[in-house]
């Protein structure tokens, strides 16, 4: 059993004892240690929290249990029921809520679930806030409120709509060009809120639609990960040739994968490049995209007359580079869009809308899209150091031995090395470092990332 805390939420397996995965007293502890952050923020205030969830298994349990304790501390909850993440995120801004959980764990398979965290602005918290909140929570410092002070209860169940609704309503989505093309797409939406909310967006903009797992039941029938080697069924239907494109969400909602219309992965990776590409050409601006990102949105970017900058990991970080930099466009290498023009956060929604805009404009396939944008390939590996080695001297020595190439040290050390890159990132939890190497082919993007393992272990001493 597994209890996960960190920037991305209280995560765990369901079943078994408290502490050690994610049970109903850990449910309560958590929401109760954020309910205490919540009220301290609202300073004296009324305050108000937006609650919505996956479908998977142990929602509705868990849900009942944080909404009874946000009540319990006096807090009034908006419940969107079976939402999806940037479902929620959007709505707390509406409600001018002070914050939001989104019960989910993402990609996690259907086990697992989580508390993912809100502020006021409808963002995940920060790292400060993340560590206040654990700190209640381990501290059990909180209370509860007299019975005439209890929270109310509201539930909705209109935002899926609402959120389609903003989405048609951009200036950037051509409705009517997308409409014209009439696209016949398959979807696979892993029996998760997926299967409410994309049928409802592609029907709205004109698009036929076969549906793979849309039925919202939390039975996932296959690893919810939207990786190719998951997506063997809808990568079967779509090599029938009756279809312009696949479209995978996983069961929150955040991420996009894309396949061609001949079955082939469109890439996770390129999701970002190809929305990317689209609004430069409508305007000038900058992008954002983490350090463990395809270099290819860079040279979109750079391509179209702006300025390509890489955050360390994690969707608050990239928000964070974003704001300062002023991105038109950003996101994360696996498959999320983040568009400021609607908020601040990782829609897979917005990000179908966007690129049927882009392969509407484009006139040709899918494949030929993908092939437009310039090729690059990740090989992901990882290094199991011992306890008693010292990961930061070694990434220390990594550093100075590359030092005569550009370094870049915001999270760990990445390389660039003309037009290839390798970027080292240890573990928070365990004595691993992992590489992340990519170049214009998967062969010499491995060799690339032997080639620093060896360089590491020699380092290391191992």
């Amino acid at each position: 059993m597994t209890l996960i805390k960190s920037i991305s939420g209280i995560r765990g397996t369901i079943g078994g004892r408290p502490d050690e995965s994610l049970t109903p007293l850990d449910v309560v502890k958590f929401v109760s240690a954020y309910g205490k952050w919540i009220l301290e923020d609202a300073a004296g205030k009324s305050a108000k929290v937006v609650i919505g969830r996956d479908a998977r298994l142990s929602g509705e349990m868990i849900s009942n249990i944080a909404v009874s304790t946000l009540m319990a501390q006096g807090i009034h909850v908006v419940d969107l029921g079976l939402s999806t993440t940037p479902t929620v995120e959007v709505a707390v801004v509406e409600e001018n809520a002070n914050g939001g959980i989104i019960l989910t764990a993402s990609h996690n398979p259907g086990n697992w679930n989580a508390l993912k965290l809100l502020g006021s602005t409808g963002e995940f918290i920060s790292d400060m806030v993340g560590k206040r909140i654990v700190e209640l929570a381990n501290k059990e410092d909180f209370d509860y409120v007299a019975v005439e002070e209890l929270g109310t209860y509201t539930k909705d169940d209109s935002y899926i709509d609402k959120h389609i609704d903003m989405i048609l309503g951009l200036d950037d989505i051509d409705v009517a060009a997308i409409k014209a093309k009439n696209f016949k797409v398959v979807v696979d939406c892993v029996n998760s809120t997926g299967g409410i909310a994309v049928p409802k967006l592609l029907k709205a903009l004109g698009v036929e639609v076969e549906e793979l797992y849309t039925e919202p039941n939390g039975h996932f029938p296959h690893n919810p990960e939207p990786l190719p080697e998951n997506l063997t069924e809808i990568a079967s239907t779509l090599k029938s040739g009756d279809f312009d494109l696949g479209i995978v969400v996983d069961p929150d909602v955040d991420r996009l994968a894309l396949m061609n219309e001949d079955g082939s992965a469109f890439g996770e990776e390129y999701t970002l490049v190809a929305v990317a590409d689209y609004i430069l050409k409508k305007r000038k601006g900058n992008t954002v995209s983490n350090m463990s990102s395809t270099r290819a949105l860079r040279d979109v970017t750079e391509a179209a007359g702006g300025e390509y900058f890489a955050s360390a990991v994690g969707e608050v970080n990239v928000v964070t580079m974003m704001k300062q930099q002023n991105a038109v466009i950003g996101g994360e290498g696996n498959g999320g869009v983040i568009y400021p023009e609607l908020h601040y956060g990782r829609d897979a929604l917005v990000g179908i809308a966007l690129f049927l805009s882009n392969l509407a404009h484009f006139g040709g396939k899918a494949s030929e899209l993908r092939a437009s944008y310039p090729a690059y390939f990740i090989s992901k590996n990882k290094i199991e150091l011992t306890p008693e080695i010292d990961v930061d001297a070694v990434l220390k020595a990594m550093e100075e031995k590359y030092q005569a190439y550009p370094v870049n040290t915001l999270d760990g050390v990445k390389i660039d090395i003309e037009k290839e890159w390798v970027h080292l990132r240890k573990s928070n939890t365990e004595p691993i470092i992992r590489i992340y190497a990519e170049s214009s082919s998967i062969e010499s993007a491995d060799v690339l990332a032997k080639k620093v393992i060896e360089e590491i272990k020699e380092v290391a001493g191992i």
